[in-house]
């Protein structure tokens, strides 16, 4: 094992953890508000704590990018935001260029609010559409309309964001190849620099889960995939991730970073964190209070932190493998002791491995999955699964 040379790349990610309404498919950290709303000012001085507390981990390093995720952050107040977004260019190196994301829904009340986010100095808007047929979405337990979806983009674009994602879904619950054709083709008319476009899948711990819907076969999402891609690259988007789609010089420079296993600083209810140890050639990782209530009391302390765990030699291969072999291109097969301290020959025997199996292909000093191994990615992270107690 060697030592990484430097920090990687450092990002933060902002957790909300509120909704309206929480969706039947959702398995993130997100619980539906009270009726009189949610306690906004302390929930955001709960994150300041928590940053304060912290920055010591990170001192003396720049933040690339941040993430405001949830949950719906867009229901934070316009002034909430302002307060919050101060807060955190005070506390901490930001470039003058860094990407700022929010994830918004595209309900009425939160698409009032997009100018003042622009304002305050977002410059990114991902949109969580998932379908612009109003069955679909009923299915699908959203509280928007497909109408409400295109006004709040239109809304988007007046605001003064160039930098705009939508949130796709196929294989819904009923859906066609055809059907999903058009919703990709209503939210290419939108003309936005991004798309994610996922399918569906039911996760244990939701309501999917327990109450299943009643989806489309495998061929039937395959075959939504495959057009869908080939629309998409028609189009002039490129897919550079399994899932993400974008025009020339608009891919998201905040979920590259975890593809490309930066590290990551994550503040709010339930969040995640991954710091890179360049001393010991391993990394750590830290998980947050889920329950905003117990996440509000410990911010600002240690016993804000409810899991920490140190990662290291064939485990962080196989994260590393995880994170990058979603990437299209790959990446640049230095990157494996760059960030993490893990010499090529470690890795060579699995590579080998996915190699014969046409799962990898390593060509110019990269290190990619093949589109067979994109396809079947759990297939590839199994060779390096099944190795990781090895010496």
């Amino acid at each position: 094992m060697t030592m990484p040379a430097q920090h990687p790349p450092l990002a933060l990610y902002i957790h909300f953890p509120w909704c309206e309404r929480k969706c039947p498919y959702c398995d993130f950290n997100s619980h539906e508000t009270a009726r009189g709303g949610f306690a906004e000012d302390d929930y955001l001085d709960a994150l300041i704590r928590d940053l304060e507390f912290e920055l010591p981990r990170v001192t003396g390093r720049r933040i690339i990018s941040m993430f405001f995720g949830g949950g719906t952050p867009s229901l934070i107040s316009s002034q909430g935001m302002n307060r919050l977004l101060a807060s955190l260019r005070s506390l901490l190196q930001l470039g003058p260029e860094a990407e700022i994301t929010l994830e918004a829904n595209p309900g009425s009340a939160e698409a009032r609010r997009f100018r003042d986010y622009r304002r305050a100095g977002i410059n990114r808007l991902s949109i969580g559409v998932q379908s612009f047929d109003d069955a679909r979405l009923k299915s699908l337990g959203r509280i928007h309309t497909a109408r409400q979806a295109r006004r709040a983009i239109v809304m988007a674009h007046e605001a003064g964001f160039e930098n705009i994602n939508l949130d796709l879904m196929y294989g819904l619950p009923g859906q066609s190849p055809v059907a999903a054709r058009q919703d990709l083709l209503t939210a290419l008319e939108c003309e936005v620099a991004h798309i994610s476009r996922y399918q569906l899948t039911v996760e244990p711990n939701t309501v999917f889960y327990s109450q299943p819907p009643e989806l489309p076969d495998e061929d039937l999402c395959w075959t939504m995939q495959e057009e869908g891609n080939a629309l998409l690259q028609d189009r002039g988007y490129r897919q550079y991730e399994i899932s993400a789609y974008a025009v020339e010089g608009r891919r998201c420079l905040h979920n590259l970073n975890y593809w490309e296993f930066g590290d990551y600083l994550g503040i709010g209810a339930g969040a995640h964190t991954k710091l890179t140890d360049v001393g010991t050639g391993s990394a750590r990782r830290y998980a947050r209070h889920r329950l905003p209530v117990q996440y509000m009391q410990a911010a600002g302390g240690a016993s804000v932190i409810v899991r920490e765990q140190e990662i290291s030699g064939r485990e962080l291969l196989l994260e590393f493998m995880m994170n990058t072999m979603r990437l299209s291109d790959g990446v640049p097969a230095a990157l494996l002791a760059a960030r993490s301290g893990i010499p090529m020959a470690v890795a060579e025997r699995d590579l080998q491995k996915a190699e014969q199996r046409g799962l990898i292909a390593r060509e110019s000093c990269r290190l990619a999955s093949t589109a067979l191994g994109r396809r079947y990615l759990n297939d590839l992270l199994q060779i390096f699964l099944d190795s990781r107690d090895d010496p």
